[in-house]
């Protein structure tokens, strides 16, 4: 028998939990547990199974947040078609799908098997570098062997570790023996992914919410959040925020909700995210935030103290960004790598009069996504501390001392 880890931090729930359902206390749903409170399986043909998901308005739960009946309907059926599950998970303040592989995996492989179904192939692979992840992933599939046996081939692969290895074509190209980087081709998976073939390529939670959906049917499924994207999600909560860690919230929970009264900078998306003043007025749900400029990426919602030295955080999320380079093109070799070291001068007090021209002049130059969220996280963060910036630029410093608040080491 796999021995199966668990997360340091049990994951929490506001309001009732359905990814999280039966996992809140922290044990692992095995099988018993996850039919006990999910039921059975139910086969969805692709046309039902996208008619539900446009119903609910279902986002992929990644970076793109691109709908999921959308994403179905440019899928070819057939035998050939792969299904891949995105278990990279490289952002480094992030903790929700090794969450969910880890405590609910079985989940995550009704999801997968349920698209693979509806596509009428028997491919599934699940990419993931997690350890606990991976034990539990394969105790899973053990559990399945013995009691539910899986039509067709589900194949669990580790990929390597690094932030740029987590992008969904990084995933492919190292899937298919090549490197862990995003190739400079932006071809679409479901024109050619997984060995050549037309591939539907997802993020883990997003196939736990399918597998929630066909668990609860379109109408109960969106009973409960936003209307312009019902339903739960999971964030991952970091620095001062009313709890820490892994939560699951409904999609029309405020945001100021978890980050309550007075407080630095907040951090929605992770590293390749946005920083702003406050989150008065917001919600959980994508669709709002996307059209105020704000994605959510990987479901990081990090506010950090007053007590802390906020250009310190940025500064070293922006050197590790930098270290994190595919080194395929000059802006994401060279470009990010500058703008760290001129952030670096304004943490000093230096002056760096290049540095918002530097950071503009990486978007939409490099060959992947990389520079783009690399610029984003280190614009948006000057723009967030005016105040801090005028202390340092004053004084050399703003006598607060750097607190680690954001890891740097999440996707080892």
């Amino acid at each position: 028998m796999t021995t199966v880890g668990l997360p340091a931090a049990s994951p929490t729930a506001f309001g009732t939990a359905r990814l999280l359902g039966g996992v809140t206390h922290g044990g692992r749903a095995d099988l018993t547990t996850h039919r006990r409170v999910h039921g059975p399986q139910h086969h969805r043909t692709l046309d039902e199974l996208a008619a539900d998901a446009s119903r609910v308005r279902l986002l992929g739960r990644g970076g793109a947040a691109f709908p999921v009946a959308t994403k179905l309907a440019a899928v070819p059926v057939g035998p050939r078609t792969q299904v891949v599950v995105n278990g990279s998970e490289s952002e480094p303040a992030s903790r929700k799908d090794r969450t969910l592989m880890t405590l609910t995996p079985h989940l995550v492989l009704d999801g997968a098997l349920a698209v693979a179904r509806a596509l009428r192939t028997t491919h599934v692979t699940i990419a993931v570098h997690d350890e606990a992840a991976y034990a539990s992933l394969r105790a899973a599939l053990e559990e399945r062997t013995r009691r539910e046996p899986v039509t067709g081939r589900v194949d669990l692969h580790r990929q390597p570790a690094g932030f740029v290895s987590g992008e969904v074509r990084a995933v492919l190209r190292g899937l298919d023996g090549g490197p862990a980087v995003p190739p400079s081709r932006r071809t679409l998976p479901s024109v050619s992914g997984l060995h050549g073939a037309p591939t539907f390529a997802s993020n883990v939670e997003t196939f736990a919410q399918v597998a929630l959906l066909i668990s609860l049917g379109p109408a109960e499924y969106a009973a409960v959040g936003d209307p312009e994207e019902p339903g739960t999600t999971l964030l991952t909560l970091l620095g001062d925020t009313r709890t820490r860690g892994v939560v699951e919230v409904p999609t029309d929970l405020p945001l100021d909700a978890l980050v309550p009264g007075e407080g630095g900078p907040v951090l929605l998306g992770g590293y390749h995210g946005r920083w702003v003043h406050d989150v008065v007025g917001r919600t959980a749900a994508r669709p709002g935030l996307r059209a105020a400029g704000l994605p959510l990426n990987a479901g990081v919602v990090a506010r950090l103290p007053r007590d802390v030295c906020a250009l310190a955080e940025v500064t070293a999320v922006a050197r590790w960004l930098a270290a994190q380079s595919a080194g395929q093109c000059g802006p994401c070799l060279f470009g990010t790598a500058a703008a760290a070291r001129d952030v670096g001068e304004l943490l000093r007090g230096r002056a760096a009069p290049a540095v918002e021209a530097r950071v503009a002049g990486l978007v939409r130059r490099g060959a992947c996504a990389h520079p783009d969220g690399t610029a984003a996280f280190v614009a948006s963060a000057l723009e967030a501390l005016p105040d801090e910036l005028a202390e340092h630029r004053r004084h050399g410093t703003c006598g607060r001392p750097y607190g680690g608040v954001l890891p740097l080491d999440g996707a080892g």
